[in-house]
């Protein structure tokens, strides 16, 4: 990391020198502050998002810099916030006048008023986010750093400018962030921060929900989640946010009989999935995917542990989850209740590897069964290298097996090969619960194997079924 405090090259886009031209022209100071400068000197690649503070009227000075810019980019003004944002290229720039901030005790919004440029920084939630690049001709890239913020960056730590424990009281969210930064870069959360975010963790009940699930979803997206996740556990916000995740910790033992701790199972099954997939909803399935075991866990003398059920019942906890967080009840939650419900299927026939079984399978997990077999492999947590090559190598045998039977029975997005119509034309009947059980036996016979996915075999079938249920045939292909 470079020890200059200087950095002109990191505002080699002309936007930069086009901001700095309507700064002078409106005779104010103007600076780069936040997440781009931290960004470039951690050097984690051209950042989207750019933020300007200017010691003034940031909303004034953007559309000088709209007025000076081809084409005139259109400039949304938010009054309420004093803030004001345009999009050029492919940069998106937010601007907002330098100020000052106080809070209430029941609220993470704070009352504003006109400061200066340290006054905008003693309100930056962390020493890393307050390094700011001055715009100004005569000192163009040089950084003002108050707070030993490039320090900081140094030694990947993640501090408050001010008082932890006013920070983090006056906006709770701060808590949600740093634990996400400390995820995203791998930096460490300072010890008297840590201890400050443990004692306002009952804070958190003012942020909304939809602001505390866009910071879980920052960490669940991140290279390692478990990090944040253990984080959350130790500052005792977890258990506000995820008590499901909470029920899961500890080990009980009874007559020498153990069961694993399924909280850090379940972390490390994150983990795990995220080395292979970067699909959001795929891994708030991992997470969720053992959330039933609290409620269903068991002990019987003859086989020890049991968790009867839990996919079942982590699936119908899924719905209340996102419910009370407030996230989507569309289909990335039913992708997320289906991948929990049969999160153990594939790892049931692993050991016993039917065409049936597979069939099934298939047909059940449809456009998913990559996804679920992805979820299944992520959860062999074991240390033990035999039992860990084992489990893998029969997963191998499934994916094998599942290719076998989808070349041959074509059970993957299952389209019966008989129709309603055409068993209504057989059997001259109209629409009734008798064809229902009719393309029911069809399936069922499909999947058991004991009739090809064609055809012909089918309506064979359908006549035998129908005659079974007291329907005669009507002009029939073959009737024997």
């Amino acid at each position: 990391m470079s020890e200059a405090k200087n950095y002109k090259e990191a505002l080699h886009h002309p936007i930069f020198n086009t901001i700095a031209k309507a700064a002078a022209i409106l005779q104010l100071d103007s600076y780069v502050i936040g997440g781009f400068v931290r960004d470039h000197i951690l050097q984690r690649g051209t950042a989207k998002d750019i933020d300007i503070v200017a010691i003034g009227s940031g909303i004034q000075l953007a559309k000088e810099v709209s007025n000076l810019l081809p084409g005139k980019p259109k400039v949304q003004v938010f009054k309420t916030y004093g803030t004001a944002m345009l999009k050029t290229d492919d940069i998106e720039v937010e601007f907002v006048g330098a100020r000052k901030e106080s809070y209430s005790n029941d609220s993470r919004n704070p009352v504003v008023e006109n400061g200066s440029l340290q006054d905008d920084q003693n309100r930056r939630d962390f020493t890393i986010n307050a390094l700011a690049l001055n715009l100004a001709s005569e000192n163009f890239g040089d950084i003002l750093d108050p707070f030993k913020g490039l320090d900081d960056l140094k030694s990947k730590i993640i501090r408050t400018p001010l008082d932890p424990d006013i920070t983090y009281s006056d906006d709770p969210l701060r808590m949600m962030r740093a634990i996400r930064f400390a995820t995203q870069l791998g930096f460490k959360i300072e010890e008297k921060s840590l201890q400050a975010i443990t004692k306002n963790k009952d804070r958190i009940t003012i942020i909304t929900k939809e602001r505390i699930v866009d910071e879980l979803h920052k960490i669940m997206l991140s290279e390692q989640p478990s990090i944040g996740f253990k984080l959350l556990e130790k500052t005792g916000l977890l258990a506000y946010i995820l008590p499901e995740l909470i029920a899961l910790k500890g080990i009980d033992e009874i007559e020498g009989q153990r069961h694993k701790d399924n909280f850090y199972h379940t972390l490390e099954v994150v983990d795990n999935i995220s080395e292979n997939t970067d699909d959001l909803w795929l891994r708030w399935a991992a997470l969720l995917h053992d959330i039933g075991k609290a409620p269903t866990k068991k002990f019987s003398k003859k086989i020890g542990w049991t968790f009867h059920g839990h996919e079942f019942v982590g699936s119908k906890m899924v719905f209340k989850l996102f419910k009370r967080l407030k996230m989507p009840l569309n289909e990335k939650m039913k992708f997320v209740q289906k991948m929990v419900l049969m999160s153990s299927r594939p790892i049931v026939i692993a050991s016993d590897v039917t065409d049936s079984a597979v069939r099934r399978l298939i047909f059940d997990a449809g456009d998913f069964i990559e996804e679920l077999m992805t979820l299944c492999e992520a959860d062999i947590t074991t240390k033990n290298p035999k039992k860990f090559k084992k489990y893998h190598n029969n997963f191998k045998i499934v994916r094998q097996k599942m290719v076998e039977v989808e070349e041959r029975d074509h059970v993957r997005n299952f389209q019966p090969p008989v129709t309603g119509e055409e068993i209504m034309a057989t059997f001259n009947i109209k629409p009734s619960r008798e064809i229902g059980i009719i393309k029911e036996a069809i399936k069922e016979a499909i999947l058991e194997g004991e009739i090809p996915n064609e055809h012909d075999e089918a309506y064979q079938f359908m006549l035998r079924k129908g005659k079974e249920l007291g329907l005669t045939a009507e002009n029939n292909k073959d009737t024997k």
